[in-house]
């Protein structure tokens, strides 16, 4: 063989195993198991993610699953640890479940010490609180007239308001200052109420109504209760002006603070705001609505435990977690959340604390088949900064709970696209109206999420979870995420 002709012959054969060559690399290089209609899905997310001027300097994570059996069909950074924030209850709500069962209800208890004589009790009345957070005025009515009756007209000592099942901490370790006034940071206690039927326990409705230029506004606090003081300088400015108004609670107290300006002729502002110490609160309501039964006391009201030989009066039962899962999730309540995270550390452990309640969290996530030592959780809400979950691990829960027996509790509990009433379509109202999704929402400063499930126009179920980070305005968020979502569902 010629020099030249071996020449060739060797370029031919570096050519035949470069070719080669490329196709496999190409070939490991492409997701696995993808056909031609998620490369395309695939390309068009990709596409939509690198175009988007508002995610920039952001961090993007995708996971995309069948619902079917739960192959990957696509992720953008699926196995990176983001901040859930709200999503973080779609863990909170499987392990709750798990743990404690879709029937399980959290009771409060009228107790005595003492004996009842011709209507007067020698000894105290204690209401102990074990963790309901839908308790209502109305219900601690019902517990004034089931005091009365029992026979009870006097009471020769005192009411004690008894929040032992938990323990004394209030707020979770990453709550930030700004976020302590409003109803979304309310502290956690075994013994709380609620103003109304969003169940933000630990909480008062504030409404602030202009009254004429240059008057103070009028402000009602609901419920009525001595509980809270309010301080208003604000003012009623021009119709014109634009509202410029400011809420907060003084920390350490329960002084409600007002300021600023509300335009005339504009509608009424309504601010759910947190109490310090709502074991106090509660307290407050039940002194209340015992006078309204006209049942006196000759001793205080405070707080302390009921000894063990304290004779049960009534028992209330809530209603069952089946049930309270839906303002849980459609409202994404907080302090629902969380107080699930100590209820099942005092079912599980015997202590109703963050820290026991994880652990059970972790331990039912683990049996659930994610892995728990690719997750950091802080709290049972998501609102903590410091709580990181990789979306691939979202979406594998979403698919890995649909062999629950509970699932049918759990996804009915999830908010709907679309339009509709608060307890059905929840914080997913007016989104995406023409898709069939139920889906997660979650939102803090610089984050916003959103997974769930959604039908394809092909019919298939897919899974998905969307966490953006790092966004300069969250409030970005929701038409990003709604943008991908819809990809997904014309596939």
């Amino acid at each position: 063989m010629t020099v030249k002709n071996y020449s060739f012959g060797m370029l031919f054969l570096f050519l035949l195993v470069f070719i080669i060559g490329s196709a496999a690399t190409d070939k490991k290089n492409e997701p696995a198991n993808t056909t031609e209609e998620d490369n395309t899905m695939a390309e068009q997310i990709e596409s939509f993610i690198k175009s988007e001027p508002n995610l920039k300097g952001a961090l993007t994570g995708i996971s995309i699953r069948s619902a079917k059996n739960g192959e990957k069909i696509y992720d953008h950074m699926g196995d990176v640890r983001l901040r859930p924030a709200s999503n973080m209850k779609l863990l909170t709500a499987a392990s709750a479940l798990s743990v404690l069962g879709e029937n399980h209800t959290f009771s409060t208890e009228l107790l005595k010490s003492g004996s009842i004589n011709g209507g007067t009790l020698s000894g105290d009345l204690f209401l102990k609180g074990k963790g309901d957070p839908t308790l209502l005025p109305a219900d601690f009515d019902n517990f004034a007239k089931k005091i009365r009756e029992s026979g009870i007209n006097v009471i020769k000592g005192d009411i004690v308001g008894d929040d032992t099942w938990y323990d004394d901490v209030r707020l979770s370790p990453d709550l930030i200052w700004s976020d302590e006034h409003w109803y979304y940071g309310a502290q956690i206690s075994a013994l709380t109420a609620s103003p109304d039927k969003d169940y933000d326990a630990g909480t008062v409705i504030v409404e602030v109504s202009p009254g004429s230029k240059g008057e103070k506004p009028e402000i009602t606090v609901s419920p009525e209760t001595n509980y809270i003081e309010v301080k208003n300088t604000a003012l009623t400015s021009e119709p014109s002006v634009e509202e410029d108004l400011t809420l907060k609670r003084v920390h350490g107290e329960n002084t409600i603070t007002i300021e600023g300006t509300i335009p005339a002729e504009s509608t009424t502002i309504k601010e759910w705001m947190t109490v310090w110490e709502p074991t106090g609160y509660a307290m407050e309501l039940f002194q209340l609505s015992l006078q309204k039964q006209g049942i006196t006391w000759e001793g205080k009201v405070k707080t302390g435990s009921a000894p063990d030989n304290a004779e049960v009066l009534y028992s209330y039962k809530s209603m069952p977690l089946s049930e309270m899962l839906v303002p849980f999730m459609k409202l994404s309540n907080n302090t629902i959340a969380e107080i699930l995270v100590k209820e099942m550390g005092k079912v599980v452990h015997g202590e109703g604390s963050w820290e026991k309640g994880l652990e059970v969290v972790e331990t039912e996530l683990a049996k659930m088949g994610i892995n728990i030592d690719t997750l950091m959780i802080r709290d049972g809400s998501g609102i903590s900064h410091a709580t990181l979950i990789p979306p691939n691990e979202i979406s594998k829960l979403l698919y890995t709970v649909q062999n629950q027996s509970w699932f049918d509790s759990y996804l009915h509990s999830l908010p709907i696209a679309g339009k509709g009433d608060r307890m059905t379509v929840g914080t997913l109202r007016s989104r995406m109206e023409d898709k069939n999704i139920q889906a997660k929402t979650g939102t803090i400063y610089g984050v916003s999420t959103l997974s769930g499930m959604v039908e394809s126009e092909s019919g298939e179920s897919l899974i998905f979870s969307i966490m953006l980070n790092n966004l300069l305005d969250e409030e970005d968020g929701p038409e990003i995420e709604d943008k991908i979502v819809e990809i997904i569902a014309n596939q």
